[in-house]
């Protein structure tokens, strides 16, 4: 599964032309160190093919739904099946976007003593996980956008610490994945695959880590 990450770049400018944005898409962007479920974040998307950002909470709610209680169930979803589960089948379809990133954590260990691992790009590039977005009502006319990201088999670098990983998109088939002008969404399913194992790099980090209220640089610091 994915159920914490980062996103370190220091300055949002530097981070909007990585992403292909405009400039101003980060005016208030500050560094984050331990994003976790029900936080808000952001998404990217295309419109008119151009990049698009759009703050959103993490934890897909369906427009349907009356209230917010399922989120933190729907942090993730599952490639191999996120076409035919109803919370997440009609987002695969016509609501797809990637989850800028650069790392994510997986623990390791006994339940008594956790040891969080960072794992991050090789190269120190963006990862942009493949989600789904939905935009929902908590309040009559006020949509908020939710998200979920999409996990599927792990690669030969996350294998020893979990049975899930994100799926992380390169630059083009992050494109292909957010174009919402897919005839057949279902052609979107060769991407939702492990990435090559030489892409990832796991190293220890802090156990500051393991708790949500944390949130610094010294959290990527092993002790």
């Amino acid at each position: 599964m994915c159920g914490r990450f980062t996103l370190t770049r220091r300055d949002g400018r530097e981070l909007a032309a990585e992403l292909g944005v405009p400039d101003d898409a980060f005016s208030d962007y500050r560094p984050r160190y331990n994003i976790a479920p029900m936080q808000r974040h952001f998404t990217v998307t295309t419109e008119f093919e151009n990049r698009k950002v759009v703050s959103a909470r993490w934890g897909l709610v369906n427009r349907w739904a009356k209230d917010n209680s399922r989120a933190s169930q729907c942090i993730n979803a599952k490639a191999e099946t996120v076409e035919v589960r109803p919370s997440f089948r009609d987002a695969f379809k016509k609501r797809r976007c990637v989850v800028p990133a650069d790392g994510f954590y997986e623990w390791t260990g006994p339940k008594g003593a956790r040891q969080p691992l960072w794992i991050h790009r090789a190269d120190g590039k963006l990862i942009l996980f493949a989600g789904l977005y939905e935009d929902w009502f908590p309040e009559k006319d006020k949509p908020e956008t939710t998200f979920t990201i999409i996990t599927c088999e792990p690669n030969a670098v996350t294998r020893p610490i979990h049975n899930r990983m994100p799926v992380i998109l390169e630059e083009h088939a992050a494109d292909d994945w957010m174009e919402p002008g897919e005839a057949d969404p279902l052609s979107h399913k060769r991407l939702l695959i492990p990435a090559a194992d030489d892409v990832l790099l796991a190293q220890p980090a802090s156990p500051l880590a393991n708790s949500v209220r944390n949130d610094g640089p010294e959290l990527l610091v092993a002790t």
